[in-house]
Protein backbone atom coordinates (compact mmCIF):
# COMPACT_ATOMS: atom_id res chain seq x y z
CA UNK A 1 0.00 0.00 0.00
CA UNK A 2 1.02 3.62 -0.47
CA UNK A 3 1.94 5.30 2.81
CA UNK A 4 3.76 8.30 4.19
CA UNK A 5 6.52 7.21 6.56
CA UNK A 6 8.56 9.14 9.10
CA UNK A 7 12.09 7.70 9.27
CA UNK A 8 13.56 10.17 11.80
CA UNK A 9 12.52 13.32 13.63
CA UNK A 10 13.76 16.89 13.41
CA UNK A 11 13.11 17.74 9.77
CA UNK A 12 10.41 17.34 7.14
CA UNK A 13 13.13 15.84 4.93
CA UNK A 14 12.70 12.67 7.00
CA UNK A 15 9.30 12.07 5.38
CA UNK A 16 9.14 9.57 2.53
CA UNK A 17 6.37 8.10 0.41
CA UNK A 18 6.72 4.32 0.63
CA UNK A 19 5.14 1.15 -0.73
CA UNK A 20 4.53 -0.82 2.48
CA UNK A 21 2.72 -4.10 3.19
CA UNK A 22 -0.98 -3.77 3.94
CA UNK A 23 -1.60 -4.18 7.68
CA UNK A 24 -3.05 -7.48 8.85
CA UNK A 25 -5.63 -6.92 11.62
CA UNK A 26 -5.10 -8.85 14.86
CA UNK A 27 -7.86 -10.37 16.98
CA UNK A 28 -10.19 -7.57 18.06
CA UNK A 29 -9.02 -5.25 15.29
CA UNK A 30 -10.51 -4.04 12.01
CA UNK A 31 -8.80 -3.05 8.78
CA UNK A 32 -10.02 0.29 7.45
CA UNK A 33 -9.57 1.35 3.85
CA UNK A 34 -8.77 5.04 4.36
CA UNK A 35 -10.89 7.24 2.11
CA UNK A 36 -9.72 10.56 3.60
CA UNK A 37 -7.26 11.64 6.30
CA UNK A 38 -6.68 15.09 7.76
CA UNK A 39 -3.39 16.92 8.27
CA UNK A 40 -3.11 18.68 11.64
CA UNK A 41 -0.47 21.05 13.06
CA UNK A 42 0.39 18.32 15.57
CA UNK A 43 1.38 16.09 12.65
CA UNK A 44 4.01 18.67 11.67
CA UNK A 45 5.22 18.99 15.28
CA UNK A 46 5.44 15.21 15.41
CA UNK A 47 7.83 15.13 12.44
CA UNK A 48 9.88 18.01 13.86
CA UNK A 49 10.49 16.10 17.08
CA UNK A 50 8.31 18.13 19.46
CA UNK A 51 6.89 14.97 21.08
CA UNK A 52 9.37 12.86 23.08
CA UNK A 53 7.43 9.62 22.61
CA UNK A 54 7.57 9.52 18.78
CA UNK A 55 9.33 6.35 17.63
CA UNK A 56 10.33 6.21 13.94
CA UNK A 57 9.95 4.53 11.60
CA UNK A 58 6.24 5.20 11.86
CA UNK A 59 3.33 6.23 9.63
CA UNK A 60 2.09 9.62 10.91
CA UNK A 61 -1.47 10.90 10.75
CA UNK A 62 -4.08 11.23 13.50
CA UNK A 63 -7.54 11.51 11.84
CA UNK A 64 -9.21 9.32 9.25
CA UNK A 65 -12.51 8.36 7.67
CA UNK A 66 -12.99 5.20 5.66
CA UNK A 67 -14.65 1.83 5.21
CA UNK A 68 -14.03 -1.35 7.22
CA UNK A 69 -12.83 -4.03 4.80
CA UNK A 70 -11.66 -6.73 7.23
CA UNK A 71 -12.73 -7.72 10.73
CA UNK A 72 -15.97 -8.96 12.30
CA UNK A 73 -18.58 -9.71 9.61
CA UNK A 74 -21.15 -7.34 11.16
CA UNK A 75 -18.72 -4.38 10.79
CA UNK A 76 -17.47 -4.97 7.26
CA UNK A 77 -18.64 -2.32 4.81
CA UNK A 78 -19.41 0.21 7.55
CA UNK A 79 -18.33 3.84 7.05
CA UNK A 80 -16.36 4.94 10.11
CA UNK A 81 -14.17 7.70 11.47
CA UNK A 82 -11.52 7.56 14.19
CA UNK A 83 -7.98 8.29 15.32
CA UNK A 84 -6.67 11.23 17.38
CA UNK A 85 -5.70 9.49 20.64
CA UNK A 86 -2.47 8.71 22.46
CA UNK A 87 0.21 6.89 20.49
CA UNK A 88 -1.64 6.84 17.17
CA UNK A 89 0.75 8.24 14.55
CA UNK A 90 3.48 8.68 17.18
CA UNK A 91 4.69 5.26 18.34
CA UNK A 92 2.17 3.16 16.45
CA UNK A 93 1.28 3.55 12.79
CA UNK A 94 -1.21 6.30 12.03
CA UNK A 95 -3.44 6.85 9.04
CA UNK A 96 -1.58 8.78 6.32
CA UNK A 97 -1.78 5.65 4.24
CA UNK A 98 -4.22 3.62 2.14
CA UNK A 99 -5.10 1.26 5.01
CA UNK A 100 -4.92 1.30 8.80
CA UNK A 101 -5.54 -1.42 11.37
CA UNK A 102 -7.10 -0.31 14.67
CA UNK A 103 -9.03 -1.90 17.54
CA UNK A 104 -12.66 -2.47 16.60
CA UNK A 105 -13.82 -0.20 19.42
CA UNK A 106 -11.48 2.59 18.26
CA UNK A 107 -13.80 3.62 15.40
CA UNK A 108 -17.24 5.20 15.40
CA UNK A 109 -19.94 5.18 12.74
CA UNK A 110 -19.80 8.29 10.56
CA UNK A 111 -22.81 10.61 10.33
CA UNK A 112 -24.54 9.77 7.05
CA UNK A 113 -24.73 13.45 6.07
CA UNK A 114 -20.93 13.76 5.85
CA UNK A 115 -18.60 12.86 3.01
CA UNK A 116 -15.37 11.07 3.90
CA UNK A 117 -13.36 14.25 3.28
CA UNK A 118 -15.64 16.28 5.53
CA UNK A 119 -15.47 13.66 8.27
CA UNK A 120 -11.66 13.67 8.13
CA UNK A 121 -11.59 17.35 9.18
CA UNK A 122 -13.21 16.68 12.57
CA UNK A 123 -10.91 14.47 14.71
CA UNK A 124 -8.26 16.50 16.54
CA UNK A 125 -10.01 19.91 16.38
CA UNK A 126 -13.46 18.71 17.45
CA UNK A 127 -12.27 16.21 20.06
CA UNK A 128 -10.05 18.90 21.61
CA UNK A 129 -12.92 21.39 21.59
CA UNK A 130 -15.38 18.80 22.91
CA UNK A 131 -13.07 17.98 25.82
CA UNK A 132 -12.63 21.70 26.58
CA UNK A 133 -16.38 22.34 26.63
CA UNK A 134 -17.18 19.26 28.71
CA UNK A 135 -14.49 19.79 31.33
CA UNK A 136 -15.14 23.54 31.64
CA UNK A 137 -18.88 22.85 31.92
CA UNK A 138 -20.18 24.81 28.95
CA UNK A 139 -23.94 24.35 28.58
CA UNK A 140 -27.03 26.25 27.45
CA UNK A 141 -26.77 29.89 28.46
CA UNK A 142 -23.08 29.80 29.46
CA UNK A 143 -21.25 33.03 28.63
CA UNK A 144 -18.36 31.58 26.61
CA UNK A 145 -15.42 33.59 25.25
CA UNK A 146 -13.21 31.83 22.68
CA UNK A 147 -9.80 33.41 22.00
CA UNK A 148 -8.28 32.54 18.62
CA UNK A 149 -9.59 31.61 15.18
CA UNK A 150 -7.88 28.33 14.31
CA UNK A 151 -9.46 24.93 13.72
CA UNK A 152 -9.99 24.18 17.42
CA UNK A 153 -11.52 27.62 18.03
CA UNK A 154 -13.91 27.15 15.10
CA UNK A 155 -14.88 23.69 16.36
CA UNK A 156 -15.55 25.18 19.81
CA UNK A 157 -17.75 27.86 18.25
CA UNK A 158 -19.87 25.25 16.46
CA UNK A 159 -20.18 22.91 19.45
CA UNK A 160 -20.93 25.71 21.92
CA UNK A 161 -23.63 27.17 19.69
CA UNK A 162 -25.15 23.69 19.34
CA UNK A 163 -25.23 23.46 23.15
CA UNK A 164 -27.02 26.81 23.34
CA UNK A 165 -24.15 28.76 24.94
CA UNK A 166 -23.76 32.52 24.50
CA UNK A 167 -20.67 32.59 22.30
CA UNK A 168 -18.25 35.46 21.67
CA UNK A 169 -15.10 34.91 19.60
CA UNK A 170 -11.98 37.06 19.87
CA UNK A 171 -9.13 37.43 17.39
CA UNK A 172 -6.34 39.92 16.72
CA UNK A 173 -6.81 40.52 13.00
CA UNK A 174 -9.78 42.74 12.09
CA UNK A 175 -10.38 40.86 8.83
CA UNK A 176 -10.73 37.59 10.75
CA UNK A 177 -13.23 39.23 13.11
CA UNK A 178 -15.24 40.52 10.15
CA UNK A 179 -15.33 37.03 8.64
CA UNK A 180 -16.57 35.61 11.95
CA UNK A 181 -19.32 38.22 12.10
CA UNK A 182 -20.30 37.39 8.52
CA UNK A 183 -20.74 33.78 9.67
CA UNK A 184 -23.11 34.91 12.42
CA UNK A 185 -20.58 34.75 15.27
CA UNK A 186 -20.47 37.62 17.76
CA UNK A 187 -16.78 38.62 17.65
CA UNK A 188 -14.38 41.25 18.95
CA UNK A 189 -10.95 42.47 17.89
CA UNK A 190 -8.38 41.84 20.63
CA UNK A 191 -6.47 44.88 21.84
CA UNK A 192 -4.14 45.05 24.87
CA UNK A 193 -4.35 42.48 27.67
CA UNK A 194 -5.66 45.00 30.20
CA UNK A 195 -8.53 45.92 27.89
CA UNK A 196 -9.96 42.40 27.65
CA UNK A 197 -12.27 42.66 30.71
CA UNK A 198 -14.05 45.73 29.36
CA UNK A 199 -14.19 44.32 25.84
CA UNK A 200 -15.75 41.15 27.22
CA UNK A 201 -18.33 43.09 29.23
CA UNK A 202 -19.31 45.09 26.15
CA UNK A 203 -20.04 41.87 24.27
CA UNK A 204 -21.80 40.01 27.10
CA UNK A 205 -24.29 42.72 28.05
CA UNK A 206 -22.24 44.10 30.92
CA UNK A 207 -21.30 40.68 32.33
CA UNK A 208 -17.99 38.83 32.37
CA UNK A 209 -17.65 35.43 30.67
CA UNK A 210 -18.19 32.33 32.78
CA UNK A 211 -15.80 30.31 30.64
CA UNK A 212 -12.82 31.44 28.55
CA UNK A 213 -11.11 29.11 26.07
CA UNK A 214 -7.63 30.36 25.13
CA UNK A 215 -6.62 28.42 22.02
CA UNK A 216 -3.52 30.57 21.38
CA UNK A 217 -1.44 30.21 24.55
CA UNK A 218 -0.86 33.96 24.91
CA UNK A 219 -3.94 35.24 26.76
CA UNK A 220 -3.93 33.25 29.99
CA UNK A 221 -2.91 36.20 32.18
CA UNK A 222 -5.61 38.39 30.63
CA UNK A 223 -8.17 35.58 30.96
CA UNK A 224 -7.48 35.31 34.71
CA UNK A 225 -8.40 39.00 35.02
CA UNK A 226 -11.48 38.62 32.81
CA UNK A 227 -13.30 35.43 33.87
CA UNK A 228 -16.34 35.80 36.13
CA UNK A 229 -16.68 34.54 39.72
CA UNK A 230 -16.19 30.74 39.90
CA UNK A 231 -15.29 30.87 36.19
CA UNK A 232 -13.20 28.37 34.24
CA UNK A 233 -10.33 28.96 31.80
CA UNK A 234 -9.47 26.17 29.34
CA UNK A 235 -6.03 26.23 27.69
CA UNK A 236 -4.50 24.12 24.90
CA UNK A 237 -1.29 25.99 24.12
CA UNK A 238 1.56 27.94 25.70
CA UNK A 239 4.45 30.24 24.74
CA UNK A 240 7.50 28.47 23.33
CA UNK A 241 9.22 28.33 26.72
CA UNK A 242 6.03 27.01 28.34
CA UNK A 243 5.92 29.84 30.86
CA UNK A 244 3.15 32.35 31.60
CA UNK A 245 3.06 35.10 34.23
CA UNK A 246 -0.36 35.59 35.83
CA UNK A 247 -1.98 36.89 38.99
CA UNK A 248 -2.73 33.96 41.26
CA UNK A 249 -4.26 36.54 43.63
CA UNK A 250 -6.89 37.48 41.03
CA UNK A 251 -7.49 33.81 40.24
CA UNK A 252 -8.18 32.63 43.77
CA UNK A 253 -10.10 35.74 44.81
CA UNK A 254 -12.69 35.04 42.13
CA UNK A 255 -12.63 31.27 42.71
CA UNK A 256 -11.38 30.64 39.19
CA UNK A 257 -10.06 27.39 37.72
CA UNK A 258 -7.60 26.68 34.91
CA UNK A 259 -8.24 23.50 32.91
CA UNK A 260 -5.51 22.02 30.72
CA UNK A 261 -6.76 20.29 27.55
CA UNK A 262 -4.68 17.63 25.77
CA UNK A 263 -6.21 15.07 23.39
CA UNK A 264 -3.07 12.92 23.71
CA UNK A 265 -4.12 11.98 27.24
CA UNK A 266 -6.93 9.88 25.77
CA UNK A 267 -6.77 6.52 24.01
CA UNK A 268 -8.08 6.10 20.47
CA UNK A 269 -10.96 4.16 22.04
CA UNK A 270 -11.79 7.15 24.27
CA UNK A 271 -11.70 9.45 21.24
CA UNK A 272 -14.05 7.16 19.33
CA UNK A 273 -16.60 7.55 22.14
CA UNK A 274 -16.25 11.34 21.87
CA UNK A 275 -16.82 11.13 18.12
CA UNK A 276 -20.03 9.20 18.82
CA UNK A 277 -21.20 12.06 21.05
CA UNK A 278 -20.15 14.64 18.48
CA UNK A 279 -22.09 12.71 15.82
CA UNK A 280 -25.23 12.95 17.98
CA UNK A 281 -24.82 16.73 18.23
CA UNK A 282 -23.92 16.99 14.56
CA UNK A 283 -27.19 15.77 13.10
CA UNK A 284 -29.14 18.94 12.52
CA UNK A 285 -27.09 21.21 14.82
CA UNK A 286 -23.57 21.55 13.43
CA UNK A 287 -22.70 23.15 10.08
CA UNK A 288 -21.21 20.83 7.47
CA UNK A 289 -17.52 21.77 7.07
CA UNK A 290 -16.54 23.16 3.69
CA UNK A 291 -13.35 25.17 4.33
CA UNK A 292 -10.71 22.62 3.43
CA UNK A 293 -8.55 21.57 0.49
CA UNK A 294 -8.24 18.03 -0.84
CA UNK A 295 -4.85 16.74 -2.00
CA UNK A 296 -3.90 13.23 -3.15
CA UNK A 297 -2.01 11.12 -0.62
CA UNK A 298 0.86 11.00 -3.11
CA UNK A 299 1.39 14.73 -2.41
CA UNK A 300 1.44 14.31 1.36
CA UNK A 301 4.96 15.72 1.76
CA UNK A 302 3.93 18.89 -0.08
CA UNK A 303 0.87 19.12 2.19
CA UNK A 304 3.07 18.87 5.29
CA UNK A 305 5.33 21.63 3.99
CA UNK A 306 2.35 23.85 3.27
CA UNK A 307 1.03 23.48 6.84
CA UNK A 308 4.54 23.91 8.25
CA UNK A 309 4.90 27.22 6.42
CA UNK A 310 1.99 28.61 8.41
CA UNK A 311 -1.02 27.93 6.18
CA UNK A 312 -4.23 27.91 8.21
CA UNK A 313 -5.96 26.05 5.40
CA UNK A 314 -7.22 22.62 6.45
CA UNK A 315 -5.78 19.93 4.16
CA UNK A 316 -7.35 16.50 3.67
CA UNK A 317 -5.34 13.77 1.95
CA UNK A 318 -7.23 11.42 -0.38
CA UNK A 319 -5.62 7.99 -0.97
Amino acid sequence: MQALQLTATGTLDALQMQDLPKPVPKDGEVLVEVRATGVNPSDIKNVLGRFPYTKPPVIPGRDFAGVIVDGPAELQGKSVWGGTGKGFGFYQDGCHSQYVAVPANAVALMPESLTFAQAATFGVPFITAWDALERSQVKAGTRFLIIGAGAVAKAAQSLAKAKGAEVVAAARRPEVVENLKAEGINALTLKDNDQLPEQAKENFGGNLPEVIFDTTGFWLAAAVNTVDTFGRIAVIAAPTDGMASLSSLNLYRRGGSIVGINSLLYSVEDCARMLEQIAEVFDGDLPIPDHFTEMPLSEAIAAYRKVSEGSSEKIVLIP
